[in-house]
């Protein structure tokens, strides 16, 4: 990261440059206040993804081309942008009928998984939203598990209920057992896009083929993975 700091600081200072000699000193480009605001988050966004949510707001008011000073003006501290990149970037892209489409049983399971994950990979599991959740665990704020809380525990109980359900089998009553099957799915996939986005593996496989692997297996171990639950709990694992 501080290698980037150092990058970081220099692509500041050529902007600064090339917007004053390009524009010959001129003033920012007006704008309306809910357009500059909206402008200020989106640039944000992709800001902190880039170089990690400790960088600087001065850099980013120069990514922005405008001044520190109006930067405050519409978040008048870090800590205040940050939430409400929070709740556009990173929240704001999970669509609340998700969970009504997983729980539709009209469908069979394993084509409203698919539809589900091809959904969420697009909208989601993007490398610009990887990078600001990933950012935001290693700065200890509380984003990451903010949102975990928040979506995804429910995501996972959805879907080892549906999954139970459709197979007649008993899911554990245990909602830390629900989840940990859950996450025997959702965290694979998690992974996947991480390995595509991040580390720049698994290209020669198509999205939907390694999807579909991991849904495949995942319906077709359910049985196995609640007897372990079942057992684990006899065994007096928690």
């Amino acid at each position: 990261m501080k290698a980037r700091s150092i990058s970081l600081q220099g692509k500041a200072r050529s902007k600064r440059g090339e917007s004053a000699s390009s524009h010959g000193g001129s003033r920012q480009t007006r704008m309306s206040s809910q357009d500059r605001r909206r402008q200020i988050l989106e640039q944000a966004a992709d800001f902190f993804a880039e170089y990690g949510l400790t960088a600087q707001t001065r850099g980013l008011a120069a990514a922005c081309g405008i001044s520190q000073r109006l930067l405050y003006r519409y978040f008048p501290t870090k800590d205040a942008l940050l939430d409400e990149v929070y709740r556009t970037a990173i929240v704001g892209p999970f669509k609340a009928v998700w969970f009504a489409e997983l729980a539709d049983r009209r469908l069979p399971l394993e084509h409203r998984l698919l539809r589900f994950y091809k959904d969420y990979f697009s909208t989601i599991f993007t490398s610009r939203w990887l990078r600001l959740f990933m950012y935001s665990s290693l700065a200890e704020v509380g984003m990451a598990p903010n949102y975990t809380s928040a979506m995804i525990l429910r995501l996972l109980e959805t879907i080892v209920i549906e999954a139970g359900h459709e197979q007649n089998i008993a899911v554990p009553p245990n909602k830390d057992l629900q989840h940990e099957v859950g996450w025997t799915l959702h965290g694979a996939l998690s992974h996947y896009a991480i390995r595509r986005h991040l580390y720049g593996f698994t290209q020669h496989v198509s999205e939907e083929t390694v999807v579909s692997i991991h849904v495949t297996q995942f319906l077709g171990g359910f049985r196995a993975a609640v007897a372990a639950c079942n057992t684990g709990s006899a065994q007096g694992v928690e």
